[in-house]
Parts: C-alpha cells; structure tokens; sequence
C-alpha cells in the first residue's frame, strides 16, 4: 500500500513543473532489471489505447511489477492521479555503433491544455554511460508549444542533459518535453522501455502537500536554464504559474505578479 512517503513533495512538484521531468536513479530494484532485456526484447504485449492502468498488464508480468516500484508508483500517482489510462508503451533499442539518433522532439501534436498534462515513464535497465548516448532532454522546454519534430534542425541547445545513470533509473516526463534518443558509439545494446500515461482525474494536489507553504517551492519555480533568454525566462515562468494554479486550485497564486497583470480584465469585472 502506498503511504505519503512515496508520493512527491510539493516541493518536488514544483521542480518537475519547472524543469519538465523528474529523475529517479537506481529506483527499480536489480532483481527487475535483470529480466528486463529478456523481456524486452521478446516484446511487451501492445494495450489498446485508453485501458485503465489496473487493467494494461497483467498481475504479476514484468510491466505490472515496474509500475508498482513503491517510488514509481507513488510518482505517478502525484501526477497523474489513482487510475491513470496507458496511452501506449513501446521498447526503444538503440543499436551499438549504428551511427544516428533522433531529432529533437517533443511526443505530440500541438497540445493547448493548460489544466491537465500526460506523463511518460522512461525506464533504463542497464547502466547507461557516456558512450552509448543516453537520451538528450532540455529542461523546462516542455511549455513552449510545438508540434513533434519542430525542434528537429536544432543540434543542440544550452543546458541540455544527457541522461546517463545507473541501470534501474526511471524518468517521468510531460508530454511536451524537448528531447531524442542520442546516437550509440558503444558495443552494447542500450534499452529503454516508454510507458504514456493519461490522467483520468483533475490533476489537483494529488501529491503530499504538507510543504505546500515552503519558500522552495516558488524558488523551484522560479528557476531558469542556459537556453532561455531574459525575455524567454519571464515567458516560461509565465506558463508555470499558471499550470501551479491548477495543480494547486490556488487561482491567486503569482510570481512577480506576471500572471495577476496579464490576467487583469477590468470591462470583464464592471460589467458583472
């Protein structure tokens, strides 16, 4: 059973609102890992789009048992509720020395929702090292609007990482995180396994919000990154305050009053 322990703190929230993902290194347990390339590549059964979570894999079969990690679990329960539905999952093997990656991406078409966000698990269950490429992300791209392979034609942006970690790490993203699978330059395999999850419930304060009040949190989401300009950075946490205001039902919440002033409608008010 899942205690507060294993959901997300607000604070821990807020970081992932602001840079876009959340990073758990080592989270799944070695015994998982080292039947994970067995079983990816046999191939996870595919699950019809929208299938309750409780019901997208079996008891007991090896996608079940990586959900049910009490730390992942507890992750996705903070952001996308109880009984989030599988959008789709796929295994993504990046051959050794195969000389290409991926564009730069975000894992949709345009997405206008400003209420409600999908989150994808990325499961690595071998160590990944320098060599063999690791998945390039850049924090707190994930409110900039684009469509899929817009990004494509940029080679590389400041500040972007380079996931490499040890084997059992797991990374939660939004939906609308830049990043792409970089090329691999060594001679082993490297895996990892995506799993799209939709909210099924509003994405209000479902984590542990005891520390909801912690100067930290608006310190996180005040946060900026190499690649964002003065102006851009004003934008970016323009958009933050206004997904926290959803997250938390909290409409009077701002940061250097961004939101308040844009937001101000006075015909709207005099009229009611």
């Amino acid at each position: 059973m899942l205690t507060s322990s294993h959901l997300l703190t607000s604070v821990q929230t807020a970081r992932f609102v602001a840079q876009g993902y959340l990073r758990m290194d080592a989270a799944v347990p070695d015994e998982l890992n080292r039947q994970a390339v067995d079983v990816l590549s046999a191939g996870v059964p595919a699950v019809p789009y929208g299938t309750p979570l409780s019901e997208a894999f079996p008891a007991g079969s090896f996608a079940r048992r990586l959900v049910e990690v009490p730390a992942v679990a507890g992750a996705l329960r903070s952001l996308v509720g109880p009984e989030p539905t599988v959008d789709h999952h796929a295994v993504h093997v990046r051959e050794p020395r195969e000389g290409n990656a991926q564009p730069l991406h975000g894992d949709a078409i345009i997405d206008v929702r400003e209420d409600a966000f999908d989150v994808q698990l990325m499961y690595y269950p071998r160590e990944v090292t320098a060599d063999m490429g690791g998945t390039l992300a850049v924090p707190g791209s994930h409110l900039r609007r684009t469509n899929e392979s817009d990004t494509g034609r940029y080679q590389n942006l400041l500040g972007q990482i380079r996931l490499t970690c040890p084997a059992g790490t797991v990374m939660l993203l939004h939906h609308g995180l830049w990043h792409g699978g970089r090329r691999n330059d060594s001679g082993t395999r490297r895996y990892m396994f995506k799993i799209r999850f939709n909210p099924t419930v509003p994405q209000v304060r479902l984590w542990d919000t005891a520390d909801l009040a912690d100067p930290r949190v608006v310190a996180e989401l005040s946060r900026t990154f190499p690649w964002y300009e003065h102006a851009t950075a004003r934008l970016e946490i323009y958009n933050r305050v206004r997904l926290w205001r959803a997250l938390t039902g909290d409409g009077g919440f701002d940061i250097e009053h961004w939101v308040t002033r844009v937001s101000n409608r006075p015909t709207v008010r005099s009229a009611a």
